[in-house]
């Protein structure tokens, strides 16, 4: 008999493993670990053959290409779906057209019709699985678990899928070596059953609205107006962006380091696999200490560095052991890097915008590790390996260096929770969901010697008022009554006004309350709502439906 897990049971603690006593994430997370063992093996079998049976360098690193370009062209769309409709319904989806492209690709193997690129093109299918898949599980974690343990169970789940690394590619070394790809890729298959089966048990509670789903354009144009206005978002997906671009050489070249450097085969390339996951746990599991004594901008900083220092050593070394310890502090940087990163992004973002904030994050990291693995690819084939991974080095450190100029911001405390207890205004004309433009206009008394603290605060609320959805934010000094300032903006139709307030943060609440302090008299700032309505000629045709006689 098939049981659901609920997903509100109180969190007794708020440790690095917090997250693992709420049974619904816990489940996932383990589903996620089988998954991603399979995954794992796979990646070792399908970079392998592909190095096996092409000579071409760009070839082999356009593997990571294939697997992370859908995210960048479908991301947009996946946000703007996690964000409207159900998300345990997208992942399902998502997760089974993994499952099945998996399986096509292992009937293929079997019958030996494989070539590269047809390994390209199943892996951007399993991209486009997990282009959807990752930006909905990514939203859910906030709706599983408490905001107090959120950065815990990001950096988790980051730290779940790099502990089945550091067995993962040497288990798949060793089943590539004596089984053969077929064997691999039936584990990969195989490992799609798990995640399929908790989530379809599984249930969570999410905020919903009274208000219909938003239109996909609307949507989508929301997601990147909030993001366009929120300058921590902004600066993450930057770094992200760069961070993925540079640091990617290290293991889409490291099929090329393994057989033209190291002279080695599947078990050697498996193993440093191994390190480099085994350097990822080890940083996954330590990063909560790191956190309570660095900056989020100093973590990313240390990941750069590390990442740097681990691939100036590949491009140095020919020993297998000390390519090893490279790949275990490049991996302890990429999960510090990304896990931060991604914390950030979940921070600064309201419920109802997340997913197309994570999406949108999603999109420009795989973008660069996208270009990034053609670029390095690129790089060796007109020149060398040596010479990819020392760019590479240079790369990662100007990535740290740029946070002088963007550098990331904390949000830890700033609170995005919104509320629904707004008061839908009366209207005395019928309004319709899709009725509008309505204008907005708010009515302000401001005494002559705080009138700069109240422009500062009005800078505040164009970036939080545009955030929420509001367009052609204009502010106005009365010139007949100085006294007298007055903010107006416009929303598309009436259910993007409800959808405008219902957006109200904790934050833009508070906001609201210290403009309300500037404000003079006992009365509240005047709000007065408008529609909108064209002054046109009449068209031809209503002058004949007209009653009036017609000359």
């Amino acid at each position: 008999m098939s049981r659901t897990i609920d997903a509100r049971q109180p969190v007794a603690s708020t440790g690095p493993f917090a997250p693992l006593n709420n049974a619904t994430f816990r489940a996932i997370w383990l589903a996620g670990l089988i998954s991603g063992m399979g995954w794992l093996i796979q990646t070792i079998a399908m970079s392998w053959l592909m190095a096996t049976i092409t000579p071409s360098s760009v070839m082999v690193a356009l593997v990571q290409t294939a697997t992370n370009l859908p995210a960048f062209i479908l991301s947009i769309f996946a946000g703007a779906i996690v964000d409207n409709f159900n998300r345990r319904k997208v992942m399902l989806m998502a997760r089974s057209l993994m499952a099945v492209t998996a399986a096509a690709l292992t009937i293929l193997v079997a019958v030996g019709m494989i070539n590269p690129w047809i390994i390209l093109f199943f892996s951007f299918l399993a991209g486009c699985g997990i282009a959807f898949n990752d930006p909905a599980w990514q939203a859910s974690v906030g709706d599983i678990v408490d905001r107090k343990d959120l950065a815990a169970a990001v950096t988790l789940t980051s730290v779940g899928f790099n502990t089945v690394r550091s067995v993962g590619p040497a288990l798949g070394g060793i089943i590539l070596a004596s089984f053969g790809p077929l064997t691999a890729f039936l584990l990969y298959t195989l490992g799609h059953l798990a995640p399929l089966i908790v989530v379809w048990r599984s249930r969570w509670t999410v905020p919903t609205s009274g208000l219909p789903p938003e239109a996909m354009l609307t949507a989508i144009s929301d997601g990147i107006r909030f993001t366009s206005l929120s300058s921590e978002i902004k600066t993450a997906l930057a770094r992200g962006f760069l961070f993925g671009l540079a640091g990617i050489a290290m293991l889409a070249l490291l099929p090329l380091v393994v057989r033209d450097q190291l002279k080695q085969g599947a078990v050697a390339y498996g193993v440093l696999m191994a390190g480099f996951g085994g350097g990822a746990l080890l940083a996954g599991l330590t990063s909560t200490m790191l956190r309570r004594r660095l900056s989020d901008e100093q973590l990313l900083k240390l990941a750069c560095t590390a990442c740097a220092i681990c691939t100036i050593s590949l491009s140095l070394t020919q020993t297998a052991a000390v390519a090893g310890v490279a790949l275990m502090l490049g991996g302890a940087g990429w999960v510090l890097g990304w896990s931060g990163l991604s914390i950030s992004v979940q921070w600064a973002s309201p419920r109802w915008v997340v997913g197309r904030t994570i999406s949108l994050y999603y999109a420009l990291t795989s973008c660069g590790l996208a270009v990034g693995s053609w670029l390095w690819g690129m790089i060796t084939e007109s020149y060398s390996l040596s010479f990819a991974l020392q760019a590479s080095t240079a790369a990662s450190l100007g990535v740290a260096i740029l946070g002088l100029l963007l550098p990331i911001h904390q949000r830890k405390d700033s609170d995005v929770s919104t509320s629904d207890s707004f008061e839908v205004p009366a209207a005395r004309l019928d309004l319709k969901p899709r009725s509008g433009p309505i204008a907005v206009r708010i009515d302000y008394r401001i005494a002559s010697d705080q009138i700069e603290t109240f422009l500062a605060l009005m800078l505040q609320r164009r970036r939080a008022q545009g955030r929420n959805g509001a367009r052609r934010w204009i502010l106005t000094r009365n010139l007949h009554n100085v006294e007298v300032w007055t903010e107006t903006f416009r929303t598309p139709t009436w259910n993007d006004y409800l959808r405008f307030n219902y957006r109200q943060t904790a934050a833009d609440r508070a906001l609201n309350a210290s403009l309300l302090q500037l404000h003079v008299g006992h009365d509240a700032p005047e709000v007065t709502l408008s529609i909108e309505r064209p002054t046109v000629p009449p068209r031809k045709a209503d002058i004949f439906r007209s009653d009036t006689p017609h000359t």
